[in-house]
């Protein structure tokens, strides 16, 4: 996956940190509101507990990723010019931001579509609509600000359903499909879900232990404390590090090619 959408906090004005509200929960420590900073944030943008999220509290910090859309919006959209440094234009920053992030996830399902052999006939569409979606990426604050992201995940989403149906067919035999379904706490121990449409679906705290999930369409679902020991996600379609950094696994867990093993799955 391009550098482009990775977070790159070196080059960010800290926006996930001030822009995005959060509740006092098991996931934060503390109550914070939408354009108001994080304690924990230095002068230089900087997470001042990085390495101690966890234990401090904040795990939830640890699996966000802004897919690239922090620095995008800090060093292009905005120009390298902080909300510090110009707060007239804090909150339209904060405005434009998720929207940001959202454009650029959408990018890293499309990147991703193109890397699959399967989806080789629909290429050139993928790639148009990728143009696509770069360019709205380019657009001024006011154009981002006013952008109907709906509309352009409504275009984008036909394309990744039609890529995930190619993929998956590669699997063979018939193929399940759970998608959007509630499988919160559900047990999938070894669970036969090889080539499965699970997009949307609910597995918070399901137990998937040594479950086969290899080139099954993860878009979307939930994996908040899931268990994923020994199971295998190779293959698996549009996940994201996130997802894994907001499951439990361990060394066992086969995972797809390009993806970093969660640090606190070896504490376990």
């Amino acid at each position: 996956m391009p550098e482009t959408l990775r977070g790159d906090c070196a080059n960010c004005f800290g926006l996930c940190c001030v822009a995005l509200p959060f509740a006092k929960s098991a996931d934060f420590a503390v109550n914070k509101a939408s354009g108001e900073p994080c304690r924990n944030l230095r002068e230089d943008f900087r997470c001042g507990i990085h390495t101690e999220l966890r234990p401090s509290g904040f795990s939830g910090c640890t699996v966000y990723d802004c897919f690239g859309a922090g620095q995008k919006v800090s060093q292009v959209t905005f120009g390298g010019v902080s909300w510090r440094e110009a707060p007239e234009s804090s909150r339209q920053m904060y405005e434009v931001f998720p929207v940001m992030r959202q454009l650029h996830e959408l990018l890293r399902y499309l990147t991703e579509a193109l890397s699959l052999p399967a989806a080789r006939p629909l290429h050139g569409e993928l790639r148009r609509s990728l143009a696509r979606v770069e360019g709205l990426t380019e657009g001024t604050a006011e154009e981002l600000e006013k952008l109907d992201v709906s509309a352009v995940r409504g275009e984008v989403n036909p394309l990744l359903l039609k890529t995930s149906a190619l993929v998956r067919a590669t699997a063979g035999g018939k193929t399940k499909s759970r998608r959007g379904a509630d499988l919160i706490g559900a047990r999938l121990r070894g669970a036969k879900l090889r080539g499965a449409d699970l997009r949307g679906s609910l597995l918070i705290a399901a137990d998937l232990t040594g479950a086969d999930l290899s080139l099954a369409d993860l878009i979307g679902a939930d994996l908040r404390d899931a268990d994923l020991s020994g199971a295998d996600l190779t293959g698996a379609l549009f996940l994201t590090q996130p997802q894994l950094n907001a499951a439990r696994g361990d060394a066992s867990t086969r995972l797809p090619n390009g993806f970093e093993r969660p640090a606190h799955w070896a504490a376990r």
